[in-house]
């Protein structure tokens, strides 16, 4: 008998290379600027041409900048970006044509509005005392800009302008279009047809002119058929075109998420014994809601944007504001540039801040997915 002793010789695996990281901001300059050889051309390019212009620009809008409200420094040779302008006009700008002396009223009711829509957007505030709150604010906003109570002098709603009424538009145009464009949504949808009709040409009546036609028709247009001696306030017809506007584009995007949700489950609320509007509340829209958030934030967004076109009615919100800030001033005219400038960044901090908000809104619905 033999015995084979057969003896196991130990075979080191070679080393593997280390994983690549995933994070930090190598790693985010390595997936999102060098990813491959089309983004890396592209990276170069664009970076080639900052390197070009930056210097320049920021020696315009820094280096060289006047700072002090001087209109001669402005007009100095060697002279950047005039931001003087915006130190000698800010509170036309930011005010319109309310009274120089009773601008800490606006100042105030603005800053209660902000903190309102703040607070509306916490959820620690979402309680039933919430809409309660609302009016309440609301109506402090209206008796401080308007006046006429509490030994307030009166100021017409004309004489509005600037940052208040662009937030004052946006906001209750927003809050007011929302159950507008639920109810137009299901509308839409229903079985009766004469509701489903009237949506409809609601819907695309709106969809079918631009705002600006709206805004003229609320302005001029819609007085004339008023009775005579009844006179509607501007701002009052003005707040109503735009909701109605606003209302009709975020009707189309929660439709499009009802009819993302599967008809299945329409059908298991019925057998369930759940009403139309138990089904609705409790399971449709709650699914639809949340698969149209970035639509619904981007017709927000939209919507505030869209206030700047109530200049045409003589209405001088933050844009208009601007304009007459500048214009009427000739010497200060030459530098509106600077004043676009900065009415673009109050309107990129508040668009950004909701674009934030809305990211934060689909994470929070998104997170049963995750599961």
């Amino acid at each position: 008998m033999t015995t084979t002793t057969q003896t196991t010789v130990f075979q080191p695996i070679a080393a593997r290379p280390a994983p690549v990281n995933t994070e930090g901001a190598l790693a985010w300059i390595r997936a999102n600027l060098f990813g491959d050889w089309k983004t890396s051309l592209a990276t170069i390019v664009i970076g080639a041409v900052l390197l070009r212009l930056l210097p320049g620009l920021v020696d315009w809008a820094f280096l060289s900048a006047v700072w002090q409200p001087s209109f001669d420094a402005c007009r100095a040779d060697g002279a950047g970006a005039c931001w003087g302008v915006i130190v000698e006009k800010y509170r036309v700008i930011i005010f319109g044509r309310y009274p120089f002396e009773e601008q800490w009223r606006p100042l105030v009711a603005t800053a209660l509005l902000i903190a309102l829509l703040v607070a509306s957007c916490i959820r620690y505030f979402w309680k039933a005392w919430l809409p309660v709150l609302w009016v309440v604010v609301l109506g402090l906003f209206f008796a401080l800009m308007y006046g006429n109570v509490a030994g307030l002098s009166q100021v017409d709603t004309d004489r509005w302008g600037g940052l208040p009424l662009t937030i004052l538009l946006a906001s209750l145009s927003l809050v007011a279009s929302f159950p507008i464009a639920l109810l137009v949504a299901l509308g839409r949808r229903s079985n009766l047809p004469a509701i489903k009709t009237f949506c409809t040409i609601y819907v695309e009546l709106i969809r079918g002119v631009p705002l600006i036609s709206v805004l003229f028709m609320a302005s001029f247009m819609f007085p004339l058929f008023m009775p005579p001696g009844v006179k509607i306030d501007v701002l009052l017809r003005v707040l109503v075109g735009i909701t109605l506007f606003a209302a009709a584009y975020s009707a189309e995007v929660i439709r499009g998420g009802l009819q993302a949700v599967p008809k299945g489950q329409v059908e298991a609320a019925a057998t369930l014994g759940l009403t139309y509007w138990q089904t609705q509340r409790k399971i449709v829209l709650p699914q639809a809601l949340a698969m149209v958030v970035p639509g619904i934030m981007n017709n927000f967004i939209s919507t505030f944007k869209d206030t700047s076109l109530v200049t045409i009615v003589s209405l001088y919100e933050l844009m208009g504001a601007m304009s007459l800030a500048l214009n009427s001033d000739a010497d200060w005219r030459p530098f509106t540039i600077e004043g676009y400038i900065f009415i673009a960044l109050i309107y990129f901090v508040f668009c950004f801040s909701m674009s934030r908000y809305s990211h934060w809104v689909e994470k929070q619905v998104n997170k049963s997915k995750l599961r």
